[in-house]
């Protein structure tokens, strides 16, 4: 599926982690899929409110859960950075679908880092 909301497909998704040699690209690239794939799943379901979005960017959430131990084996690790980083960019793909009101610490509920 291609993406159709402009502000998403010009965002640079984990980019502050991009610019930083301590964050493996091999493993941010898996990120930014999961942030992708966050993406194409509001287009194609189109959640009607907070409740639903939330389910969404739970899934997602626990996606980079896994991502953890891929981190730490290539010597890196979730850390404060990441943590704002990551969160960041769950806010901004809520709001750039309309959830603007949507609680940052809601969306990432469900982590583990």
């Amino acid at each position: 599926m291609s993406l159709t909301n402009q502000q998403v497909t010009a965002h640079e998704f984990l980019k502050e982690l991009y610019d930083d040699d301590y964050f493996p690209d091999h493993v941010l690239d898996k990120g930014k899929a999961i942030l992708l794939r966050l993406c194409e799943r509001i287009e194609a379901e189109r959640p009607a409110d907070l409740a639903a979005l939330y389910a969404l960017t739970e899934a997602a959430t626990e996606e980079f859960n896994d991502l953890e131990a891929e981190f730490e084996a290539a010597g890196s690790e979730i850390e404060t950075v990441a943590r704002e980083t990551i969160s960041e960019d769950f806010w901004f793909v809520a709001s750039a679908y309309g959830f603007a009101d949507a609680d940052p610490e809601e969306l990432v509920a469900a982590r583990e880092w």
